[in-house]
């Protein structure tokens, strides 16, 4: 017999199942419009049962819903994980089980405190991979939170989140590096070993996911000059293209060579002068 605690782990995992199955109503829920377009789709498994069986199904996500097909040709899919108002959750892996990239959708969920009551409730899935998982994870939080005028930052691109913060007034580069460079000109100038020593992963991780939810954390005396110094590094890694665009790469490096030549003819003025 299983012992307590893992028989009410089993027994909430079933409600979860129960709940996939209940979003679907008696019968299979309507295809999408043909406006509600695809943000992602990929192939995740979804616990079917108490026994922890595990279904593989095509997932594709929407504007508003979640919806799972036995496979890509399918039109009418099998169901659907309702997304307003609920909270995706990557779950730590366990050790002892290799392999499992784990993540939840907490339904009716829009803050921490909210979730140790309706935890039961989360809809269990798993990725074929970590980077798999994260991008799932990601492109629901943007789903889930854009009603909120929150939205992902990290990943998005640089031209899309300037223009979006616009709405608060005017800015010239996104508030998460105006933060974090306003910050390290403020206590990290001194510091050794800036940009190089590494931050504190789990809280650099805390950060980036209350950015990408849409908060504004904010860093005082307390916090660790590598952490954001880490952080800043972190979302220009993620831009899908760089700060200096591909279209401008080349008229950069005329600039550097036209600056280059200048700095030749200043050095051979100095010379002559001498």
């Amino acid at each position: 017999a299983l012992p307590n605690a893992s028989m009410h782990f089993y027994v909430s995992r079933s409600k979860s199942m129960v709940m996939g199955e209940l979003s679907r109503g008696s019968s299979r829920p309507s295809s999408p419009s043909l406006q509600d377009r695809a943000l992602k789709a990929g192939w995740l498994k979804k616990q079917r049962s108490i026994m922890k069986n595990w279904q593989l199904r095509w997932f594709v996500l929407r504007t508003d819903q979640l919806y799972f097909y036995k496979d890509e040709e399918e039109t009418k899919p099998q169901g659907c994980f309702p997304l307003q108002g609920s909270q995706v959750n990557e779950l730590t892996a366990n050790p002892d089980e290799p392999g499992r990239h784990l993540f939840e959708i907490v339904p009716g969920c829009t803050g921490e405190k909210d979730r140790s009551a309706l935890s039961h409730e989360a809809f269990l899935l798993m990725a074929n991979s970590q980077n798999d998982m994260e991008d799932w994870v990601k492109a629901i939080r943007r789903v889930i939170w854009a009603p909120f005028g929150g939205g992902i930052i990290f990943g998005q691109r640089l031209e899309d989140t300037v223009q979006y913060e616009r709405k608060f007034g005017p800015r010239l580069a996104p508030l998460l590096v105006e933060q974090c460079v306003d910050f390290i000109r403020e206590q990290g100038l001194k510091e050794e070993g800036l940009f190089r020593m590494p931050g504190q992963a789990n809280l650099v991780k805390e950060l980036q996911d209350a950015f990408d939810c849409g908060d504004k954390p904010l860093f005082d005396s307390n916090t660790d000059i590598h952490t954001v110094a880490s952080l800043l590094k972190l979302y220009l890694r993620e831009l899908p293209e760089p700060v200096i665009p591909f279209n401008k790469y080349e008229d950069f490096l005329t600039c550097a060579q036209l600056l280059l030549k200048d700095e030749e003819v200043v050095s051979l003025l100095y010379i002559s002068l001498q």
